[in-house]
């Protein structure tokens, strides 16, 4: 099963550099025949089952090849949090919990958009600075459309 798991992966990677609808109809057809075999082994059968029940959001990128197939930019975003909480214990309060969450998630989105994580808190605090910088979501709509 591993095996067969690990070639529908290939292939969805494969799809995935050059999409085509054919494709697309013939590797969900191979996702049910995967993920609705029934090995006889209880717990590999009872994970099959879970994978199949997420089978929108496991075939998601048939629909749309530009999706990642896999999580790591989503385990990168959240690593800053980790070591934050590890080094520190974690926070006294909910508002401290709250703050920290809050900071540490724009900071990576203004990681990810190219911008001074500083310049933007000072140019949204009032401290003057060379140009001011444009709301967040004008300049995640910027990104998107590049």
């Amino acid at each position: 099963m591993r095996q067969l798991i690990w070639w529908f992966y290939r292939d969805l990677k494969s799809y995935q550099r050059a999409p085509c609808p054919r494709h697309a109809a013939a590797l969900r057809a191979r996702f049910e025949r995967l993920f609705k075999r029934r090995t006889g082994y209880v717990m590999l059968d009872r994970l099959l089952a879970r994978l199949h029940r997420r089978k929108h959001e496991l075939l998601r990128v048939l629909d749309r090849p530009e999706i990642p197939l896999h999580t790591n930019g989503s385990e990168n975003d959240i690593r800053t949090f980790v070591t934050k909480r590890k080094i520190s214990g974690g926070t006294v309060s909910e508002a401290g919990k709250n703050a920290r969450d809050v900071l540490l998630g724009l900071m990576k989105t203004c990681i990810k958009l190219d911008v001074s994580f500083f310049r933007y808190l000072g140019d949204r605090l009032g401290i003057p600075t060379q140009e001011s910088i444009p709301p967040l979501p004008d300049l995640v709509r910027q990104a998107a459309q590049a």
